[in-house]
């Protein structure tokens, strides 16, 4: 089943946008045959899938298929897709699989940062009296 999601991020069209940024776009992640995610952006995703599945896509799902998608957003600007799939690439995997199963609260906890993790457990191991010192 692939999981979908709308993304308006209520950006005016800027009359400085490429003609190309003016279109619907889509981030999607894909499932690789080795169990890998595969994230990417397009203005045309029925197309996008089809080029992956023919070995005409990225070099890595060449590598790696068949693939299947399992998760799409779609928004109003590719250019806005396009950002997103750079966000999404910088995720792990757990994070991407929060996305994919629409897990917010597991979403919200990964999304914390690393800084304020640490300052979590400083936290927790003042308060039960533990020391990272000998």
């Amino acid at each position: 089943m692939v999981k979908k999601c709308f993304v308006n991020l209520g950006r005016k069209n800027k009359q400085n946008h490429f003609h190309n940024q003016a279109m619907k776009g889509y981030m999607y992640i894909l499932l690789c045959a080795n169990g890998q995610y595969y994230t990417g952006s397009t203005n045309d995703l029925e197309r996008r899938l089809a080029q992956h599945q023919m070995g005409e896509g990225a070099n890595f799902t060449r590598k790696h298929l068949p693939v299947k998608l399992i998760y799409y957003e779609e928004f109003q600007l590719v250019s806005d897709a396009f950002y997103r799939e750079k966000q999404v690439q910088g995720w792990s995997r757990a994070k991407k699989e929060a996305l994919i199963n629409g897990d917010r609260n597991k979403l919200h906890e990964l999304s914390k940062c690393r800084f304020d993790k640490l300052n979590d457990q400083r936290t927790l191991s003042e308060v039960e009296g533990k020391t990272d010192e000998p």
